[in-house]
């Protein structure tokens, strides 16, 4: 496909993504949306399941085709099955091939509405921009298709396209060449059987006959596209970092922050946000209660509280001497998200597996020093000795070590603290980080089908 040149406000794009709201993903894809909806003639979010309430979002109509039940029944198969037990059944006569792909591991991608996504917007997208693609949506076998008929872009958010089920492979390096024997069948998206071995190939084949631009937020991504069966599919390539809103989130009035948020005067305060803080199979939360015994025996006698952002429900665990930790619903608005990240003194991360998470750079541009763990792209926004610490998954005593001492040394926590707000200003702005979309978008036009070149990478707004 050969496109003229055309001015920015002249490009209409579709996004795709699982959700609309809730998640670092839909977060980024919904924020990319909005800022199009302002800088091009048109922009369109297509969706999974519609969460939210942003603005020309597009619910993607696969129609689940489950058999009616009726309203709130409680309905009794034959021998007094439960009624849980009839849908499954009616289910499995419906859809016999997703029933059986279900439970032998085989990756579901029966969606059909996949293939229709471009006339889902009133006119045909000049840009189609996907987000994830896991999650229960979408037909992977549509991208030959769907690529074949626009320049189509995939951020990648996690590592699900690389191999064969897993949205992130801890230590395990077996999506390099081939999966199979999978030693992580629960982690997410879990899978019932070790079918990862042909899900791997299945992949292989769909981006053998695709042709896409591949956006990643750090070099560690990247780098691992660069050894996986995805390579041959790029057309171009580029490293845009996540950006927050700086307007939002930054440096603030620290009591003002505090007595917003009911924190006693005179109480040191850590934070930790996350979705689904203590079910996320990425985050850690056994290690914040670790982290948080050793300190409050560490310093018995100093109020310490440990706030938790992102929990099922509003809750308090009392420790040991003056230390707290308290469990929050996560924050709807995002002001008051940003008063928590500005009451804090020090945010935590305790992360098994990640890519470039919000969080962290929330929490530096509102000038916070960060300890985290160096995992997945984390190395790449936190500067040992510069904005904060990284430590080894699941070392408690190391990350205890490390907030000890910004605690205890309030010159090196307000050094940290400016750092770490410099940082964001000039690498993690939103502004920078949408410019950099909307400027590759105008380049692909231009100079489709192979704008950013095959082979080498172009490095947008990374510093």
């Amino acid at each position: 496909m050969n496109k003229a040149y055309r001015e920015l406000d002249d490009i209409s794009i579709l996004h795709v993504n699982t959700v609309d709201s809730r998640g670092g993903a839909a977060r980024v894809a919904s924020s990319l949306h909005e800022a199009c909806r302002l800088r091009t003639k048109c922009s369109f979010l297509a969706v999974g399941y519609k969460k939210g309430a942003v603005p020309d979002t597009i619910r993607i109509p696969n129609n689940d085709c489950r058999l009616p039940y009726g309203k709130g029944t409680s309905a009794r198969f034959p021998g007094n099955l439960p009624g849980r037990y009839f849908k499954r059944f009616c289910e499995a006569l419906r859809r016999p091939l997703r029933f059986i792909k279900d439970r032998t591991g085989v990756e579901n991608f029966d969606y059909p509405a996949s293939r229709g996504l471009l006339k889902l917007p009133p006119s045909a997208p000049d840009i189609l921009h996907c987000h994830n693609l896991h999650g229960g949506y979408f037909d992977l076998e549509a991208l030959p298709y769907l690529s074949g008929k626009v320049p189509t872009i995939i951020t990648l958010h996690d590592a699900w396209l690389l191999g064969g089920h897993c949205a992130h492979s801890f230590e395990c390096e077996r999506w390099k060449d081939g999966c199979g024997k999978c030693p992580h069948l629960d982690t997410y998206p879990g899978v019932k059987r070790d079918a990862t071995a042909y899900n791997w190939r299945r992949k292989r084949d769909i981006y053998a006959r695709s042709r896409l631009y591949i956006a990643a937020p750090c070099e560690w991504l990247m780098r691992k596209v660069e050894q996986s069966i995805l390579e041959p599919a790029i057309v171009g390539r580029k490293i845009i970092p996540n950006g927050v809103d700086l307007d939002l989130f930054s440096t603030g009035d620290k009591n003002a922050a505090r007595k917003a948020i009911r924190v006693p005067a005179g109480t040191q305060v850590l934070l930790f946000v996350s979705d689904s803080i203590k079910n996320t199979p990425w985050r850690d939360y056994a290690m914040i209660e670790k982290v948080m015994a050793r300190l409050s025996g560490e310093r018995p006698d100093k109020p310490l509280i440990m706030l938790c952002v992102g929990a099922e429900k509003d809750e308090k665990v009392r420790l040991s001497g003056n230390a707290e930790i308290r469990l929050l619903k996560s924050r709807r608005e995002p002001c008051e998200l940003a008063l928590c990240y500005q009451a804090a003194d020090l945010f935590l991360f305790p992360s098994m597996a990640d890519t470039f998470p919000l969080a962290v750079i929330e929490a530096m541009a509102c000038g916070v020093p960060v300890v985290a763990t160096a995992v997945g792209g984390i190395p790449e926004q936190v500067e040992e000795g510069h904005t904060g610490f990284l430590v080894p998954p699941g070392d408690a005593a190391r990350m205890a070590g490390r907030a000890l001492e910004l605690l205890d040394d309030e010159d090196m926590r307000q050094r940290f603290g400016r750092a770490s707000a410099l940082t964001a200003q000039e690498r993690f702005d939103l502004k920078a980080q949408v410019a950099g979309y909307l400027s590759w978008y105008r380049e692909i036009l231009a100079d489709s089908p192979g704008a950013a070149g095959a082979g080498g990478i172009a490095r947008g707004g990374e510093r």
